[in-house]
Parts: structure tokens; C-alpha cells; sequence
């Protein structure tokens, strides 16, 4: 076991040779997300702009270059690099548990929740941070149910009656959803609903990014704290036993730290979905899939995907197009790819 530690230790981070360099694609991105858009803001300038603070000078910009950075797409760039980051680890987190590369945030019910609680507020006419509040709470809800609904159920496969129990609550959280939409006013608040549940950014604030911070890293922590542990999840019970992990009790940690992570992140962003099924298989083709390799590239690449949606989003129309229509139109025929060209088995 001690083996096992040290060498998930060594090897926390993505190769020495892969990691400068995506950490220079992230910043690359981080950059033209924030000067893209309808008023263009030069390199220079966000560079300027970000460092005036630290310096203690004038950045020598325009008040109104200032105001697009610091007040509309700092707080929209973090979040969506804050969101993907999220989606993305929970998403490995799940398919190393359940040992399924099918299985993404959305298996336990927790986006199903989530909508509910937003789709309520919405329907309730209740603030923008109830609304959020409603949605990490439905979330969270959902995922205890589904848990509840395993242990109760017992002389069958723990882990196939998880998943049967949460596509049976998500089924029904969709039909109420539904059942809101049908008697919401079509004028006002069912395209409210209607947008929140297509997933965007487009009304995130520094509060949003405050508020959901504390969660997901809450969330983050055990799983970098039991990175080596995750490794032996994958394996059978029985076998993971024989090693000595309390396997029961680690499975419904690393569940609720996932299920943390993706509540607090469909709170701001609504439904975005594929994130968490299709970014966790591209990052296990780059390192491999040792958690604790596996965990900071998904970090990365979910992160930085969600922000060159984002960016594409916001750009490419002269109205923006919702968040989960990009990730799907990119996600499903990206997925269909891998699933035909990948010859190698999955772990």
C-alpha cells in the first residue's frame, strides 16, 4: 500500500513534458476568452489591466476596457474554467467508480436535481441566488435519494442498483420538470426555463464565482487526498478489499465529493452537458489512466474546453447560443469517433 502511495505521489502531475505545455495552452485560452467578444480588448491591455493591482500603477487602458475585464468576463472566464474543471473530474471520478466509461455527472440524478430546484425557483419568481440555492439543494437531494434508494435494496450488485436507482429518480425529476414547464407562463418564464436548462454563462457575476468556489474545492480535496486510493477503486471489491480499503466507505466519500463538485457547478451554469462523459476518455488517452495523472488533466482540459465553448458561444452569432447545444454538437460526434476508432480497452 505504501508503494502505492509513493508511487501515485511521484507521479501526481501530468508528465514534465505535458504539463508546461498545457498549462500554456490554458493560459493562451484564458487570454483570447478575454479579449474576445464585442469590444475587443488587446493582449497588452488584459495584461496591463491584471497586473495594475499587483504593480500598485495605472494600467493606461480605457475605464471601459477595465470594466469589460474586471466586471464581465474575469468573473464569466473563471467560472466556466471553474465549471468545466468540475464537470469534467467528477466525471472520471464516476467512471472509475462505477468502472463504465458511460457513466458522467448525470448518472446519480444530480443535473436532473439540480434543474428541478432552478426550474422551481424560476417558476416561483424567486431571486437569481435562490434560484442557485434551489438548484445545489436539488442537486444534493437528488443524490441522496438515489443512495438511499442502494442501501435499501440489498443481495444485488451495490454499484448496477446505483445506477438503476438514479436513471429511475432522474426519470422522474425530468417528468416534473416537465410538468413545471407546462404550467409556467410561456411569455416570461418558461424561456427562463427553457434557457437555464440549455446551460450558459452569459449572467455569471464575481458572486456566482465566490459562491460556488468554497464547494468545489471542498469537493477537490479528498479526491486529491485519495488519488492512490482511486487507483485500487477501480479494481474488483473483492480485491480492493484484500488490499485493505474500506471500500464501501470510500465510494460514498469520493460520490459525495463528485456529486459536490457537479451540483455547485450546474447551480451558475445550468445543464451542460457531455463535459463530464467526454472530456475524462480524451484526458485518459493522454496520461493513462492513473488517477492521479488522470485527475489534473481533467482539471485542465475540462477547464479549458468549457472556456473555448464559452468564447465560441458568445462570437460566433449575433445572439448567443446556448452552452449545451455547442457541447453536444462537438461532444456527440467526437464521441462517436472515439468510439469507432479506439481499438485499446477501457479502465
Amino acid at each position: 500500500m505504501n508503494g502505492a502511495r509513493r508511487a501515485a505521489a511521484a507521479s501526481l502531475a501530468i508528465p514534465r513534458r505535458g504539463a508546461p505545455l498545457g498549462l500554456l495552452v490554458l493560459a493562451a485560452l484564458l487570454f483570447l476568452a478575454l479579449g474576445t467578444g464585442r469590444y475587443e480588448v488587446s493582449p497588452e491591455e488584459i495584461a496591463r489591466i491584471l497586473l495594475a493591482p499587483l504593480t500598485g500603477t495605472e494600467s493606461g487602458a480605457s475605464a471601459t476596457a477595465e470594466t469589460v475585464i474586471w466586471n464581465v468576463r474575469l468573473p464569466r472566464v473563471l467560472t466556466g474554467l471553474l465549471v468545466g474543471a468540475a464537470l469534467a473530474t467528477a466525471g472520471a471520478v464516476y467512471q472509475g467508480l462505477f468502472r463504465n466509461p458511460l457513466v458522467s455527472p448525470d448518472i446519480l440524478g444530480v443535473s436532473a436535481g439540480a434543474s428541478l430546484g432552478a426550474v422551481l425557483g424560476i417558476f416561483l419568481s424567486q431571486s437569481a441566488l435562490m434560484i442557485q440555492a434551489l438548484a445545489f439543494a436539488g442537486g444534493l437531494l437528488a443524490v441522496t435519494l438515489v443512495a438511499l434508494l442502494g442501501s435499501a435494496i440489498r443481495g444485488r450488485d451495490p454499484i448496477l442498483v446505483l445506477v438503476l436507482a438514479g436513471v429511475a429518480i432522474g426519470a422522474l425529476l425530468g417528468a416534473l420538470i416537465s410538468l413545471v414547464k407546462i404550467l409556467a407562463d410561456p411569455y416570461n418564464q418558461l424561456p427562463a426555463i427553457t434557457f437555464w436548462l440549455l446551460g450558459s454563462l452569459a449572467s455569471v457575476t464575481r458572486g456566482d464565482l465566490l459562491s460556488i468556489l468554497p464547494a468545489i474545492l471542498l469537493g477537490l480535496m479528498p479526491l486529491v487526498l485519495l488519488r492512490w486510493r482511486m487507483n485500487l477503486m477501480t479494481l474488483d471489491d473483492e480485491e480492493a478489499r484484500s488490499l485493505g480499503l474500506e471500500t464501501r466507505r470510500l465510494r460514498i466519500l469520493l460520490i459525495a465529493a463528485a456529486t459536490l463538485m457537479t451540483a455547485a457547478a450546474v447551480s451558475v451554469s445550468g445543464v451542460v452537458g457531455w463535459i463530464g462523459l467526454l472530456v475524462p476518455h480524451v484526458a485518459r488517452m493522454i496520461v493513462g489512466p492513473d488517477f492521479s495523472r488522470l485527475l489534473p488533466a481533467s482539471l485542465m482540459l475540462g477547464g479549458g474546453y468549457l472556456v473555448a465553448v464559452d468564447t465560441l458561444a458568445r462570437t460566433i452569432a449575433e445572439i448567443e447560443v446556448p452552452l449545451g447545444i455547442l457541447t453536444a454538437a462537438i461532444g456527440a460526434p467526437f464521441f462517436l469517433w472515439l468510439l469507432t476508432t479506439t481499438r485499446t480497452g477501457w479502465r
